[in-house]
C-alpha cells in the first residue's frame, strides 16, 4: 500500500510537542522523570485523529488542551513522528505509548497524553 493510499484509509496520528525548559518547574512533570537528562528537550507525547499542526493551535487555544502543552509547548517536532503517520486508531493508541517510552529512556521529559 501507498503512503498516498494509506492517507485515504487511515487518518490517526501521533505527534511530539517540544516543551519549555520552563517545564520544570511543575513538580508534577518532574516526578513523572526521576531520569531526565538536561541535555535533552521536555516533549509532549500525543496521538490524535486530527492533523498534528491543528491539534497543536486547539492545545494552544485551549480546546481539549493538555496544561503542560498549553502553558509551554513552543512547537511540534515532526522530526520525531511522521515517518509513521497516518496509520489506524489501535497503531496510533500504542505508538503513543512506545514513542514516549523510548524518549524517555534516552533522558527526554516526557509527558504523555
Amino acid at each position: 500500500m501507498t503512503k498516498q493510499s494509506q492517507r485515504g484509509k487511515y487518518h490517526h496520528c501521533v505527534y511530539v510537542v517540544l516543551l519549555s525548559q520552563d517545564v520544570l518547574r511543575e513538580p508534577k512533570f518532574k516526578r513523572c522523570n526521576p531520569d531526565y537528562d538536561p541535555s535533552r528537550p521536555c516533549v509532549y507525547v500525543g496521538m490524535t485523529g486530527l492533523n498534528p499542526d491543528l491539534r497543536f493551535d486547539k492545545h494552544k487555544a485551549g480546546i481539549q488542551a493538555n496544561r503542560f502543552v498549553r502553558r509551554y509547548g513552543l512547537r511540534l517536532m515532526p522530526e520525531f513522528y511522521e515517518c509513521y503517520n497516518p496509520m489506524p486508531y489501535e497503531a496510533a493508541r500504542d505508538m503513543e505509548v512506545e514513542l514516549a517510552i523510548g524518549l524517555r529512556e534516552q533522558g527526554f521529559g516526557v509527558w504523555q497524553g
